[in-house]
């Protein structure tokens, strides 16, 4: 229910303005315009002053937000969505989580692969091994055993027949440790560099994690962004000219509140 309070109405007396009725101005071209416009919500907040409504009765004070245009924003860049929606001061937190991340992302692999490399240099120096173009699984295996007969006699005794590996020494599978200490040195190198590795995934779970929340804050800011411009408990005040511009009659001030 709308209902609208006739504040002031102001009669402006110029020269000739009661020469001829009021009803002749007004059944001319009467000219009606907004002078001001102050909306405010019901508790008192600003939302826009001084703006003149457009012809067709529209305010250029704000637009509603597409929820899911701000949520795909956010997802594909965290801090996006809330840069759409009007909110970066939020928003700017995702953004700086996500560079934080990414850099931590290639410092991680960066120095899994460095561990990595040392692993495999130092069993090519105390097992003789060949490192190109081996599985994961090989050097997983020649940290189980002294050498590559150890490991091939204890494959066939479970019956592993197609685990074992070529003994040929042109084969580039052989190794041979110089000792144990060696051999369990080079085994907790490869065991921190798997760690290491499993740290990068869960660096980029992180990073999903950051845009999935980044997304969800966008999409529930557009929400409340597209509520804030509901004209529910809005109060209006117009300023309207009666008349013409050349014989003004009076100015009349309203207010109306939307219930």
């Amino acid at each position: 229910m709308k209902s609208s309070l006739l504040l002031i109405l102001l009669t402006l007396i110029v020269p000739g303005a009661y020469s001829q009725p009021v009803s002749d101005h007004l059944s001319g071209s009467a000219v009606t315009r907004d002078f001001f416009l102050v909306s405010r919500t019901a508790t008192g907040s600003s939302i826009s002053s001084g703006l003149l409504q457009d012809e067709d009765g529209t305010s250029a004070v704000s637009e509603r937000k597409s929820v899911a245009q701000a949520a795909l924003y956010s997802f594909l860049l965290p801090g996006m969505g809330e840069l759409y929606v009007g909110n970066y001061g939020m928003g700017k937190y995702f953004t700086i989580a996500e560079g934080a991340l990414w850099v931590t992302l290639y410092g991680v692999d960066r120095y899994a692969h460095w561990l990595q490399d040392d692993a495999y240099q130092y069993a090519a120096q105390h097992a003789g091994i060949q490192p190109e173009g081996k599985t994961d699984q090989y050097y997983i295996d020649i940290g189980n055993d002294s050498d590559i007969y150890a490991f091939n006699r204890r494959l066939l005794q479970s019956r592993q027949l197609y685990s074992v590996y070529s003994e040929a020494p042109n084969s580039g599978y052989y190794w041979k440790w110089d000792t144990d200490a060696n051999r369990s040195t080079y085994r907790d190198m490869r065991v921190s560099s798997s760690q290491m590795f499993d740290n990068t995934h869960f660096v980029i779970a992180v990073i999903v994690l950051n845009h999935a929340l980044s997304a969800i804050n966008a999409a529930r800011l557009a929400v409340s962004h597209n509520k804030s411009l509901a004209t529910d408990g809005w109060i209006d005040m117009h300023a309207r000219l009666l008349g013409s511009l050349d014989h003004p009659d009076g100015m009349m001030i309203t207010v109306s509140k939307t219930f």
